[in-house]
């Protein structure tokens, strides 16, 4: 599902006009955004929790030349499921 289908099934299901499905939407991702740019989780109960890990600064291999390179640390964006959403797609 992309994001047009994932907006049409929002109108299909509430009766919300396009455009407000779109602005919740929009609004929906750009909140949990905010919230993980400051470092603080996104729970919702049921579905699963957002939140950020943090990646150490590692060595790797540049796969064209074979030459190390050192990639530096990085915050990673996660999403672990909810016990009832791992049921439902589990079924």
């Amino acid at each position: 599902m992309n994001k047009s289908e994932l907006i049409a099934a929002i109108v299909e299901e509430t009766k919300f006009d396009k455009k407000e499905a779109e602005a919740f939407l929009k609004s929906f991702t750009e909140n949990v955004a905010k919230s993980l740019e400051k470092g603080e989780d996104v729970q919702l109960v049921g579905f699963g929790t957002f939140s950020v890990v943090e990646r150490a600064a590692r060595s790797g291999r540049n796969p064209k030349t074979g030459e190390t390179i050192t990639i530096s640390a990085s915050k990673l964006p996660k999403f672990k499921p909810g016990s009832a959403l791992k049921a439902r797609v589990n079924k």
